[in-house]
């Protein structure tokens, strides 16, 4: 447990940021390896068809991790300010609106789950093995919502380490089920998908119990959980705030799948494992952002304005440091590192990913203001600069999808994002800097 309203700034976020990176470095490296071991184990064309369901489970996957950091923000708040009382009511509401709405959310996607692949254009030959892995992943969604709810509440009162322990023990779990339900039990794309679901209701059950059993101020009794209208809408505008925004990010996402699967089994190969990548480059800005929630929400509880203008700042330039970092990175080693991923020689593959990364990395000190700021923002309770921010994100791919991609091809895959970036980072910096100039003079 860490109080973020108190001590040296930078070495504050940088405590709190070191777990929550290995956290995601561990989720990352799981990733990859788990696209190493399908691709190894059963071949090019079911890594095909996993990496054409990559945008639909971002895309729900974001959204269940917005909503439950939007929950953590109103704790980290609580937290700042004291009030156990409501911070354990806000845990309790936390686990039953997270329980309602991701069962909601299950039956809707799995019911229209095939519609929207065959709208995606997953190639025919990749359909069914694309349908029977994402399924899987979605029946367990309630699992992973649980798992997240746990883990946030935990970073809302300062404690980063222990969702990293529980996360180190889920990817052991599941490269090991991994490999018995694809290798020893010749399962496909089916027992990747068990073996996801299945590390992360264990996980999410460890992580659930340690969480009650150390901290008293997460624990919650059975008053805890009854109704409160005022603190449920609280929690339902801020964690659906957070949530839609991840959302329209990745319908824009979504919509450029449906180009890039048009062009053909290497482009979305590819395009896989560069977006795999890309992850694991923007891996840091996450980390910002989410230590900046966190930090906003609890020095906003606090009334500590000038600490909230001098830990963006901060992680701002944290930020940049990284991205001179990437670049290095893709000018010199990333194809090995495709390579690598993929398992294979394909040069046509390796080519297209390289060129993608190598060009959009130069644009990455711009992904890093939007992440950081936009969740700085959502932490200080901003709930509308966001979502307008990712809907110039979702609007602007849309459009180029159906332009600049059918004009260039892949270029115009490559070139969406960084326009994109360039025109809804603006919204962001007017606000941030409004918002900084008010606290200074607070």
């Amino acid at each position: 447990m860490k109080d973020l309203t108190k001590g040296n700034i930078i070495k504050l976020i940088i405590a709190f940021a070191v777990p929550v990176f290995f956290s995601m470095l561990l989720q990352m490296t799981y990733n990859l390896v788990d696209t190493k071991i399908i691709g190894y184990v059963l071949g090019e064309s079911p890594l095909a068809a996993v990496g054409s369901t990559n945008s639909i489970n971002t895309m729900i996957v974001g959204f269940l991790n917005g909503l439950t950091n939007g929950f953590a923000v109103i704790a980290a708040q609580y937290f700042g300010a004291k009030d156990i009382n409501y911070l354990k009511k806000t845990v309790a509401s936390s686990i039953r609106l997270g329980i309602t709405i991701s069962i909601v959310l299950t039956v809707l996607v799995l019911v229209f789950l095939k519609p929207l692949l065959i709208v995606l254009n997953t190639p025919a030959d990749l359909l069914t093995e694309a349908y029977n892995y994402i399924f899987i992943v979605f029946l367990g969604m309630t699992l992973l919502m649980l798992y997240n709810v746990c883990a946030a509440l935990l970073r809302a009162i300062g404690d980063s380490i222990t969702p990293l322990y529980f996360l180190l023990f889920s990817v052991t779990l599941n490269i090991g089920a991994d490999i018995f339900f694809m290798k020893i039990i010749p399962l496909g794309v089916r027992g990747a998908a068990i073996a996801t679901v299945l590390s992360q209701g264990i996980a999410m059950v460890l992580c659930a119990l340690y969480m009650v059993k150390k901290y008293e101020i997460l624990r919650v009794s059975r008053t805890d959980f009854k109704r409160e209208s005022s603190l449920d809408n609280k929690l339902l505008s801020t964690g659906l705030s957070m949530g839609f925004m991840n959302s329209l990010i990745n319908i824009g996402s979504v919509t450029m799948q449906s180009a890039i699967n048009s062009f053909g089994q290497n482009i979305i190969l590819a395009h896989t494992t560069a977006r795999r990548l890309t992850e694991l480059f923007m891996m840091m800005f996450t980390v910002l952002g989410q230590t900046m929630a966190t930090f906003c929400g609890q020095n906003l509880g606090a009334k500590q304005y000038k600490r909230i203008v001098k830990g963006l700042k901060s992680a701002i330039l944290l930020g940049w440091i990284w991205c001179i970092f990437i670049v290095i990175i893709a000018y010199t080693i990333v194809p090995t590192l495709v390579k690598i991923l993929i398992s294979s020689d394909n040069k046509e593959v390796i080519n297209t990913a390289s060129l993608y990364l190598r060009v959009d990395t130069l644009l990455y000190w711009v992904t890093a203001m939007i992440t950081i700021t936009r969740n700085a923002l959502q932490g200080l309770g901003d709930k509308l600069t966001p979502v307008i921010s990712s809907s110039i994100e979702l609007v602007g791919k849309v459009i180029l999808t159906f332009t600049l991609i059918k004009i260039c091809g892949y270029w115009g895959v490559i070139l969406t994002e960084p326009i994109v970036w360039v025109l809804m980072v603006i919204p962001l910096i007017v606000q941030a800097v409004r918002l900084c100039r008010k606290y200074e003079n607070m």
